[in-house]
């Protein structure tokens, strides 16, 4: 049976400053999967999720389709529900309390000026509890480490609860406890029938999801399975083997190669 795409991109292609980011990159994902977008920084990783969420349409060609339909042929409030993100520095007021950031991810499903309702409480409260977050729910943003406020940005994007989400460095600042916490999260999400495309920095991390898009120059190197061999040898290329991907306890790693 052929599966179901979630995201797909064509001719994707974006140049800033005489430098080509994205070269005509061809991008399809599967429904209900999790991708890891890794490769060498000034990859394009974070240039191409954005392209993805649809937050450089003046300054990016080709086109991006959601679900089938062409991304712009969304209304603003549908795609909201539909495709949430998670983005690196994200600009919040630090006065606001992580209960209301959080609250944030529930206006694509709020008429305009109308109260929180009961579910949207409901879904507020899941979303910082799933995030160890609900604790400090009162407290604004300001107040906040930085692996604490990344928590209740997660929460925000959980908040939404749309088909697909996209997240760019969601472990930055979380320690190595809440980073399990995250994974064991996106896991949930998946079987849930989530699709989930992050790039992440954690090789070992981005080894334990369902397939691997590695990036290198603006160009796509290798998408596939993470436990294919190809996309293990192409994980160590774009690193120029100093990384090198082995079995440890049963789980795939990314180990530095020494001499």
């Amino acid at each position: 049976m052929q599966e179901k795409i979630a995201i797909n991109a064509r001719q994707l292609y974006l140049k800033a400053e005489n430098r080509c980011i994205l070269d005509h990159v061809d991008l399809a994902f599967a429904q209900g999967r999790w991708t890891a977008v890794v490769g060498p920084n000034g990859a394009g990783k974070s240039s191409m999720l954005r392209a993805l969420a649809g937050l450089w349409p003046a300054h990016i060609r080709g086109e991006v389709q959601l679900l089938g339909k062409p991304l712009a042929a969304w209304t603003a409030r549908e795609r909201a529900r539909t495709l949430a993100w998670l983005g690196q520095n994200e600009a919040v007021s630090d006065e606001l309390g992580s209960y209301d950031v959080v609250m944030l991810g529930r206006l694509p499903y709020q008429a305009w000026l109308a109260a929180p309702s009961a579910q949207d409480h409901a879904v507020v409260e899941q979303a910082l509890r799933t995030t160890h977050a609900w604790e400090w729910r009162h407290r604004p943003l300001a107040q906040l480490s930085g692996g604490e406020r990344q928590r209740v940005l997660l929460a925000r994007a959980l908040a939404v609860q749309a088909q697909v989400l996209l997240m760019d460095e969601p472990l930055a600042n979380l320690d190595p406890p809440h980073q399990s916490d995250w994974l064991l999260t996106v896991r949930a999400l998946v079987a849930q029938g989530t699709t989930v495309i992050s790039v992440l920095h954690e090789l070992g991390i981005a080894l334990q999801a369902d397939s691997l898009l590695v990036l290198q120059q603006g160009r796509v190197v290798h998408h596939g399975a993470s436990r294919d061999p190809r996309t293990h040898a192409a994980l160590e290329a774009v690193f120029d083997h100093r990384v090198q991907v082995r079995q440890v306890d049963g789980m795939w790693t990314a180990l530095p190669r020494l001499g």
